[in-house]
């Protein structure tokens, strides 16, 4: 996929924003999506480990070296335990703020200040890096399609399509008509980490559940 170094956060953040609809429309409801993402990535990464049920940072001292992830490993390290279901949704506004000012870093957004009611100060953000956005939402549809053997698809890419489904970031019908293949795709994200498979498992309840609730 184009955006290959970009994180599981960021991707899910720019699938977000459709190029053909207004500015920042679809963005509203991205803090539980971006959360899903970086708290997969951790667990990827092996720096939040599984203690029955609890996210539990693996010690004090690792780093992720990125500013999205390593804020996420501390924000778990300074509170209370939850279980990951609790973290996709608790504070989720503070990754997304992170995820997307690191987006606007490397030129995918436009920060633009505003003055809400003319007084308070405010951010929006504007999709910058257009045609970037578009081939990664059509890289993530023709993984959800196919023809691309499921046991050919990363496991980044795999677990991006299968959060994002969770989230109803990709178009519903797509979705629905290939289900099965979400479920597979699933399964191909956890390839290699059969361990990982609960935690993804109660990440993607967690998501479907907020998406749910959304009006």
């Amino acid at each position: 996929m184009p955006n290959g170094p970009l994180s599981l956060p960021a991707r899910l953040c720019l699938l977000a924003w459709d190029p053909a609809r207004p500015a920042g429309a679809g963005t509203a409801h991205l803090p539980g999506p971006v959360r899903a993402g970086a708290l997969t990535e951790l667990a990827w990464r092996g720096l939040l480990i599984d203690e029955d049920g609890i996210a539990t940072p693996v010690d004090l001292d690792s780093r992720a070296g990125d500013a999205v992830l390593d804020g996420l490993l501390e924000l778990v390290r300074e509170s209370c335990p939850h279980p990951w279901r609790t973290w996709v949704t608790l504070r989720s506004r503070v990754t997304l703020d992170a995820v997307r000012e690191q987006l606007v870093a490397e030129g995918y957004l436009r920060a633009e200040k505003k003055r809400v009611l003319g007084v308070f100060p405010s951010v929006e953000y504007a999709l910058e890096r257009v045609a970037a956005v578009e081939a990664l939402r059509e890289e993530t549809r023709q993984v959800l399609r196919g023809p691309l053997p499921v046991a050919a698809v990363s496991e980044r890419d795999a677990a991006l399509v299968t959060l994002a489904a969770s989230a109803e970031l990709l178009p519903g019908t797509d979705v629905r008509a290939h289900e099965h293949r979400v479920r597979e795709l699933a399964e191909r994200a956890v390839a290699s980490a059969p361990a990982l498979r609960e935690i993804v498992r109660e990440i993607r309840t967690a998501l479907a559940a907020t998406a749910t609730a959304l009006p």
